[in-house]
């Protein structure tokens, strides 16, 4: 059977002139293993000085092969080259349209300088976006106030079932199991301490001020925040928003404010949603492992946590609410016309969402830290 491997091999002529001559077959079919293609390389690397060449006796030769060649060659002709019309064809075809190499990872520091230049410029580009967002809502909230009987209250009313409604059920999962975890782990502390009944405090101090408003806060995030981006990135990708744009409807009062003011509402009673699971499991726990029943419980609650702790958790969580749907629509609008725009769209309304909740919670934190305590 023939051999059909790419091979070169060297041949003195008379004159003493060194020639390269190629056999086998120089196409993509047996260039394709990994082995072969090293080899060639080498073999290639090895006839560095050698100007004359002959390909008469190669069987076959395609593009990759050519490619590979002229890659070799320098992307010139060599000095004396003796190839079938064919062969020499499909060379001149390779070197008519060069493929130029990437850059090189080295970069100056005039070009590192300019990217973090044009970093700085994109950033402020989408502050600047953002405050333009947040003064249109403020707008349309205005519009509505002013002729509530022309508000897309259908538009509202499905936001709030599909981000309220339908997210208690993952909310209450995950803060009954939030409440359990806290109640097992600083019961192991508070035995060894003589100090059982103090867990009433600390799982309401903890879970109604901060973890129930935060935990519900990053659920919605990454549920509805996320959706949010998908929905109107969506729409950008089919042409609805230029549609809409076209019509005269603006995008902010029928998409951006029946998402703010749905998640405005919805996660304040998500957050005591949250913490009220959080406290049963909690509860349930404590009794399980300390003997706190449940009417003992239910009765230190209301001494160990004011009610002003429930009115900041409420006021934090309208917060996270209009952040989540801004930022969720500030990068469902800067999604481009293709699918991968939408996905990275979608990751980075997530991630911002997620860390501005955070922020937020922790400057609330720092001003309202003597409200409740």
């Amino acid at each position: 059977m023939e051999d059909l491997t790419p091979r070169l091999r060297q041949q003195e002529q008379a004159a003493g002139v060194t020639v390269a001559v190629l056999e086998g077959d120089w196409t993509a079919a047996q260039l394709a293993s990994v082995r072969v293609w090293k080899e060639v390389s080498t073999r290639l690397a090895s006839f560095s000085t050698v100007q004359d060449w002959d390909l008469r006796h190669i069987g076959a030769l395609d593009h990759l092969g050519a490619l590979a060649l002229w890659d070799h060659w320098g992307r010139q002709w060599p000095a004396r080259m003796e190839a079938h019309p064919d062969q020499r064809a499909v060379l001149e075809r390779v070197a008519s349209y060069p493929v130029v190499a990437p850059p090189s990872g080295q970069r100056s520091f005039s070009q590192r300088v300019n990217e973090f230049g044009l970093g700085v410029e994109a950033a402020l580009a989408q502050v600047r976006d953002f405050v333009a967002l947040m003064g249109q809502l403020l707008l349309d909230f205005l519009r509505l106030v002013a002729a509530p009987h022309k508000g897309p209250w259908r538009d509202f009313t499905g936001h709030l079932y599909r981000i309220g409604a339908q997210a208690l059920p993952i909310t209450a999962l995950v803060g009954f199991l939030i409440g359990v975890v806290l109640a097992y782990l600083m019961s192991q502390i508070l035995r060894q301490f003589g100090a059982e009944a103090f867990i009433v405090n600390i799982l309401g101090l903890a879970l109604i001020r901060e973890l129930g408003p935060l935990l519900a806060a990053v659920l919605i995030a990454g549920r509805s925040g996320s959706a949010i981006t998908a929905q109107i990135g969506v729409m950008r990708v089919t042409e609805e928003l230029d549609a809409m744009r076209v019509l005269g409807i603006p995008a902010g009062f029928r998409l951006v404010m029946p998402r703010a003011l749905a998640l405005a509402i919805a996660m304040p009673l998500i957050s005591v949603w949250t913490s009220m699971a959080a406290l049963v499991g909690g509860m349930l726990a404590a009794d399980i492992t300390l003997g706190i029943t449940p009417s003992f419980f239910f009765e230190a609650l209301p001494k160990a946590v004011p009610i002003a702790n429930l009115a900041l958790a409420s006021a934090k969580s309208l917060v996270f609410g209009v952040s989540i749907a801004l930022i969720g629509c500030h990068y469902g609008m800067r999604v481009k016309p293709n699918t991968e725009s939408l996905g990275q769209g979608t990751t980075a309304s997530v991630v911002a969402s997620i860390t501005a909740v955070i922020l937020i919670d922790a400057l609330f934190a720092v001003l309202f830290k003597k409200v409740g305590m």
